[in-house]
């Protein structure tokens, strides 16, 4: 199945310096297509792909997913943070600058005195995961308070919301029905968090990414395509755990 969908793709005009491959993913319905961070293209499809159809829906992305593809080649490498005092680590969209604390004082990270307090760490990579565990933490209280106004603006009951580390993915809706999102979200303004829940939420009415699934989105949110332009100039800058 997988080479005769493969096939049907190399067909079209797919740019020639596109790094692509079909995925078959038994537990999908419709066609996926996913973008790594160096603009690497998967189309996951189902067992009974009709590669006819993948072919045609693919065609119809192509230019919006020529312009993904190009904007992910031109992002600049992941942000590294150094575990020193005085670095800055936004949560919801406001700054926190880092204070290293050693001794009776340094019990957990914390928000203290307008100070992001972490308990001096053995190495940075230790700090990184402390720091994410931190914004997962207070990310999965925030995202289930949040959660259920924006639902009912969509008109579904998703199962339950939680943070993970999902790689270069920043919200993904499990087959469980289950939303998660990237802890690394819980940097951003309200607004913008905001956007990846709807966008996960419009998936439990539309799969996929075409016509009738961004018309959902803009149903949600009318000012969709101003966020959407936000938080493509801001997402290259979040910190997702590289330190030193």
């Amino acid at each position: 199945m997988s080479t005769s969908v493969q096939q049907a793709i190399a067909s079209l005009p797919v740019p020639g310096e596109w790094t692509w491959s079909v995925a078959v993913r038994p537990r999908r319905r419709t066609l996926g297509i996913e973008i790594s961070p160096d603009g690497g293209v998967v189309f996951a499809v189902p067992a009974d792909a009709d590669p006819r159809a993948v072919a045609d829906a693919v065609r119809a992305r192509l230019p919006r997913l020529a312009e993904e593809v190009r904007r992910r080649l031109r992002r600049p490498a992941e942000p590294v943070k150094e575990l020193v005092g005085g670095t800055g680590f936004p949560y919801l969209g406001r700054n926190h600058r880092l204070k290293l604390v050693c001794g009776a004082q340094a019990r957990k990270v914390r928000l203290y005195q307008g100070w992001l307090e972490l308990p001096d760490p053995a190495t940075a990579d230790v700090g990184a995961q402390r720091l994410a565990a931190w914004y997962s933490g207070l990310g999965d209280r925030w995202l289930a308070a949040r959660m259920p106004p924006l639902a009912l603006r969509v008109g579904v009951a998703p199962k339950a919301v939680m943070t993970r580390d999902l790689g270069h993915r920043w919200g993904a809706l499990g087959p469980d029905g289950v939303i998660l999102v990237h802890w690394a979200v819980m940097q951003l303004p309200p607004a913008l968090v905001d956007l990846v829940l709807i966008h996960e939420l419009c998936h439990l009415r539309v799969p996929g990414h075409g016509a009738a699934f961004r018309r959902q989105v803009r149903l949600a949110l009318p000012d969709a395509d101003r966020r959407e332009r936000w938080f493509a100039e801001v997402e290259p800058l979040l910190w997702r755990g590289a330190a030193r």
